[in-house]
């Protein structure tokens, strides 16, 4: 590589960190942050964006792109975040019965998910561990997307009748630093469910997803919030 390529993917990354750090951050603090010109930042992000690495807010500052939010995810996902998330996986499993995945943003507008602890009752989800499904529709999409934050969604999300007919799913946000990085959803036939017990699994599921990077103890108040199990017909 010569001296120029290196120093352009030197100020692409220098640049690409103080988005990061400080995003959604304007062209023109960008710049500054990252000692270059103007116009040399809008180059360097313009290709940033088009990699997906950088996005545009609506009002027109630069954040943290999908490629870059899912490349970190992958990285923590290959020891750490699976993991890390396989207690609370567990958790909620013993709590509810019902199958619990982990999912991180793929490629394009789809989910992918990379853990699960299936149900353990006779009919359940099994594993999609690996298969992507689309953002738009599911409840693991919504969260990813940052729905969940929205008001009247409680912190999680429901949904009914999405990627599959007769399966209800309910999905929290797992946060880094304020970033999504992944969802905690629990997958369920929608006979067995009704909305006090979809309430409780998506309080459930708000506990269980701030424990898995954070790790504080479960509070008794939050134990005693969990579904009651329920006998398989």
């Amino acid at each position: 590589m010569t001296e120029t390529s290196t120093r352009t993917v030197d100020r692409a990354l220098s640049l690409l960190g103080t988005v990061c750090d400080g995003g959604p951050i304007t062209l023109a603090d960008a710049a500054r942050a990252a000692d270059l010109s103007a116009s040399t930042a809008l180059r360097l992000l313009r290709t940033l964006e088009a990699q997906e690495f950088v996005r545009r807010v609506p009002d027109g500052r630069y954040a943290a792109g999908a490629r870059i939010v899912q490349l970190g995810a992958l990285a923590l996902s290959n020891d750490s975040l699976v993991s890390l998330a396989e207690p609370a996986l567990a958790r909620v499993v013993a709590a509810t019965g019902e199958s619990c995945y982990l999912a991180i943003r793929g490629a394009g507008d789809t989910a992918l998910y990379i853990a699960i602890v299936e149900g353990t009752h006779s009919v359940r989800h099994a594993s999609w561990v690996g298969r992507s499904i689309p953002l738009h529709g599911s409840a693991a999409g919504a969260v990813l997307e940052g729905k969940a934050g929205e008001a009247g969604n409680a912190g999680y999300i429901v949904v009914t009748q999405g990627v599959e007919d007769d399966v209800t799913a309910i999905a929290a946000p797992v946060a880094v630093g304020g970033r999504v990085v992944a969802s905690l959803s629990v997958v369920v036939p929608s006979y067995r469910t009704t909305d006090v017990k979809n309430a409780a699994i998506g309080r459930l599921l708000v506990a269980e997803s701030q424990s898995i990077l954070a790790r504080p103890e479960l509070s008794a108040a939050t134990r005693a919030s969990t579904p009651g199990r329920e006998t398989p017909r």
